[in-house]
């Protein structure tokens, strides 16, 4: 999300496009199971990851506020050399170079990510920018529109095809973007910005699949983007607009641990994917938006009207219709398995 649920999913950044495979990249075989078996249970270390990994993108407002006065380009230009740097020393401490490398020489992955990397820039510059500009509550509502971003391009780019209750919860997002764009007297960019942004990216690495692990995916997205990143550090430190190495040591730390905060949360993603059944991640990725709108309401005190309200409540309404119809997927499956017997 600025969470790379990144790992694509969704949120984070955010983060919805989960491979269940092992660490090392390869499949796990397993004996063969009847349908009723094969119905996957949570695990309590899964839901400690996932909890982990949404509440530490719930929690990132808190942190860029640590980093002022850095601005929105120099907290995600640090962010991505430092992330770089993070993710080739957890590459080395997991041993992890061959599936890296093994993704570097795939021309198509590459191009893949590249256009990733891309997108999630611009999805942790809006949420950076947003964050240190009063916007943190259309920030949540981005991340909470994401799941309904995500069903819209599936329509329009992969043809899927719509429940009705999947319709229905199109329909009642539409409305609360007319809502909230009342609200706020103008269309919500940084909230849609947000949404269309993780949602391509979610689109775009669902192209890569399980080709490449998690780690090794940021570490070629942060590679690309760190040759434009440095240079914009250094332009920044030549103007003395930059704030890295001139705020004292305890700041270039804070903004150092950017890339902790980064790859952390998804390698604890990751880890639960895993772990857990897709529907528990599905309702788990909900927690980072709600951290981020009760901080932006508590903490940031910024303005929610009681049109803001009715916007944000239609928002959830259709969510809960996404989820009542996700929740009964494994049901449909049983169904349908048991009618072709």
């Amino acid at each position: 999300m600025a969470n790379e649920n990144s790992s694509g999913t969704s949120l984070p950044g955010s983060p919805a496009h989960s491979v269940r495979q092992g660490s090392t990249g390869t499949a796990s075989r397993a004996p063969a199971q009847s349908p009723s078996d094969t119905e996957e249970k949570p695990s309590g270390s899964g839901l400690l990851f996932g909890i982990g990994a949404y509440g530490i993108w719930g929690v990132l407002p808190l942190y860029f506020l640590l980093l002022e006065p850095a601005g929105p380009v120099e907290i995600v230009a640090a962010r991505v050399v430092f992330s770089l740097v993070f993710c080739v020393a957890l590459l080395t401490v997991m041993r992890s170079w061959r599936l890296a490398l093994t993704a570097v020489r795939d021309r198509r992955a590459v191009a893949t990510l590249t256009a990733a990397a891309v997108l999630i820039a611009i999805n942790w510059l809006v949420f950076a920018w947003a964050v240190l500009n009063g916007h943190a509550v259309e920030a949540a509502l981005g991340y909470f529109i994401n799941p309904l971003i995500s069903v819209l391009l599936g329509v329009l780019v992969l043809k899927e095809r719509l429940r009705p209750l999947q319709w229905t919860a199109m329909a009642v997002g539409f409305i609360a973007v007319l809502v909230l764009t009342f609200g706020y007297g103008t269309v919500p960019w940084v909230a849609l910005a947000l949404a269309f942004s993780f949602g391509l990216y979610g689109l775009v690495k669902k192209n890569v699949g399980g080709k490449v692990d998690a780690v090794s995916s940021l570490t070629i997205e942060t590679a690309v983007l760190t040759p434009v990143a440095a240079v914009v550090l250094v332009i920044l430190a030549a103007t003395g607009s930059g704030t890295l190495l001139t705020e004292g040591p305890a700041h270039f730390w804070l903004l150092a641990a950017s890339g902790i905060a980064t790859a952390v949360p998804l390698v604890f993603f990751g880890a639960a994917a895993r772990r857990l059944p897709l529907s528990t991640v599905g309702l788990l990725q909900y927690l980072a938006p709600i951290l981020q709108f009760t901080l932006a309401l508590l903490v940031f005190r910024e303005a929610m009207p009681a049109e803001r309200w009715a916007g944000f409540g239609l928002v959830w309404l259709a969510l809960l219709l996404l989820s009542v119809d996700m929740l009964g997927s494994p049901r449909r499956a049983r169904l349908r398995r048991a009618a072709a017997v």
